[in-house]
């Protein structure tokens, strides 16, 4: 399958499955409603970042002029924070209030979780000015296995290195053994991991949190 891959950047026709794939693949490569019960929050308050503010640093993986795959980028994690907390996390409470999506048990399950695990502190630390940049890779489930990850990753690395951009994260879990190893092979180290309760009662196992980091700029 892979030479019949184009990797391309994207474009804005590529918004919907973009948001299709990203959602699809959203709990270890399910779809997010497992954890959630309506998948418009996840997209509005999370994924909507990347291609509203900084289409120019995502890129698709096309079969057959068809989208199978997505790398978004960041390239100044500090201004997706602030724009995240300060505009679409509040819209997104906003519709909450309005009744405007589909809001249950899973989703404020959810949510608690989440919000304790900031408390406890969860989520591993990453130096933001040496690595500002960062980045999420979602596949279709019929498309993974295939070295697309890889092209895409890697035509991202070389964007970042053309712009200048001195190193690169991205967080990750334990869970996600193949996508370790892939990034592992690509030259990212395993810079600090935490274990958390996230998914407590969603998967038996303990899960790890973990950040891998690349320097770009030698």
């Amino acid at each position: 399958m892979d030479s019949l891959v184009t990797i391309r950047r994207y474009q804005l026709p590529d918004r919907e499955a973009l948001f299709r794939i990203a959602a699809d693949t959203a709990f270890f490569g399910e779809p997010v409603e497992v954890f959630m019960d309506d998948r418009r929050v996840f997209l509005d308050a999370f994924y909507a970042y990347y291609p509203d503010y900084e289409p120019e640093h995502c890129w698709v993986a096309c079969v057959d002029a068809v989208v199978v795959g997505f790398l978004t980028g960041c390239v100044n994690t500090e201004r997706q924070r602030e724009i995240t907390a300060k505009v679409l996390e509040p819209a997104a409470l906003r519709k909450v209030i309005k009744g405007e999506y589909r809001i249950g048990r899973k989703t404020w399950g959810y949510l608690l979780r989440y919000f304790l695990g900031r408390l406890r502190d969860e989520e591993p630390q990453v130096d933001v000015h040496r690595y500002p940049a960062h980045f999420h890779i979602n596949l279709d489930r019929n498309c993974r296995g295939a070295g697309i990850g890889r092209r895409l990753i890697l035509n991202y690395i070389d964007e970042l290195k053309s712009i200048g951009v001195p190193g690169v994260h991205l967080l990750t879990t334990d869970y996600h053994q193949i996508a370790c190893r892939l990034y592992h092979s690509l030259g990212f180290e395993l810079i600090d991991s935490k274990k958390t309760r996230l998914w407590s009662g969603q998967i038996k196992e303990p899960v790890e949190n973990r950040c891998y980091a690349m320097p770009l700029l030698r």
